[in-house]
């Protein structure tokens, strides 16, 4: 597996970098963010409630899905590598009124340091964005306790994906700047439920995670080819 200090595309953490300014605009090029994070965060609570537990936002971007678990009374770390996101999601606790602790830091760092001390991690929208992400669960699965809850969104590996998430919201209705995916890092369900065992994870869940953009509306349903979420227990 990649080394922690590897584990990242420096493209990839510039490209989130430039969105940092805008990332609480929900009109900004992080609209769609901003309107699947209930969803994400209604797929989290009716399997876990995460009041009073120490959870991890893995990739946590400006924040978002950090502040929301935050409100519903949630003990969160929240780490990215990107150092203008992160910044970002600092300021934007002023505003907020909220307490995350916000870091600059890979999750093979944390995991070296706080093994076994969370309740939860989520990892939304991070996967596919990473050269290893196979080593980012076994992370994961590190700094969990046993029975610990892991929550995944990623892309499918599917034409129907390419369509929707590259050729639809980048090109056509330009919700995203162009090159913010790429096919080739999209992941399947079977390849994240093999990587999920392999590090000690049961895989209880695979959920279509769906999104209308004309509409904003989101939600989680049947059909994984496009978005999906899924949940798992460590064992």
């Amino acid at each position: 597996m990649t080394s922690s200090l590897q584990n990242a595309d420096p493209a990839e953490l510039a490209k989130f970098n430039r969105l940092a300014a805008r990332w609480w605009d929900p009109e900004g090029e992080s609209r769609p963010l901003h309107d699947l994070n209930p969803a994400r965060l209604r797929y989290i609570s009716e399997r876990c409630s995460v009041r009073g537990k120490r959870v991890l936002d893995l990739g946590c971007g400006g924040g978002l899905l950090s502040e929301a678990m935050a409100r519903e009374g949630a003990d969160v770390v929240g780490i990215d590598l990107a150092a203008d996101v992160i910044e970002i999601a600092q300021l934007h606790l002023y505003e907020s009124g909220l307490q995350v602790d916000y870091r600059q830091q890979s999750v093979e760092d944390l995991a070296a340091a706080e093994a076994g001390s969370f309740d939860v991690v989520a990892c939304m929208e991070m996967l596919e964005h990473v050269p290893d992400p196979a080593a980012v669960l076994a992370a994961a699965a590190r700094l969990l306790r046993p029975g610990g809850q892991l929550f995944v969104s990623t892309l499918n590996r599917t034409p129907q994906a390419f369509a929707a998430a590259i050729v639809g919201a980048e090109y056509l209705l330009r919700l995203l700047p162009r090159g913010t995916h790429r096919y080739a890092s999209f992941i399947r369900p079977s390849e994240l439920a093999e990587w999920l065992r392999v590090v000690g994870f049961e895989l209880n869940d695979v959920s279509g995670l769906h999104y209308q953009p004309l509409t904003r509306r989101a939600w989680v349903g049947p059909g994984t080819a496009v978005n999906y979420v899924a949940w798992a227990t460590k064992l």
